[in-house]
């Protein structure tokens, strides 16, 4: 299965994000940030790919000077 993973520089930017997600409805969750990404904190936030564009506008209001960027990876 692919998800989409938002990538941040900050554990508690992370740990923010996900909250506001959450609190705004969408059903995210913290991961581990995939080795192959190679950046970060070692947290990333899992959005489900139909909630996706409205999590990217939510992300987008919320200023994160540590985030980094969007990828999508597969889940095992």
């Amino acid at each position: 299965m692919t998800e989409q993973i938002a990538v941040f520089r900050s554990r508690a930017q992370a740990i923010d994000c996900n909250s506001r997600l959450r609190s705004l409805g969408v059903p995210s969750s913290l991961i581990n940030t995939p080795r192959e990404a190679n950046i970060g904190c070692g947290l990333s936030v899992k959005i489900p790919q139909n909630m996706l564009e409205r999590a990217k506008r939510i992300i987008a209001n919320g200023r994160y000077s540590a985030f980094y960027g969007y990828f999508r990876v597969k889940m095992y």
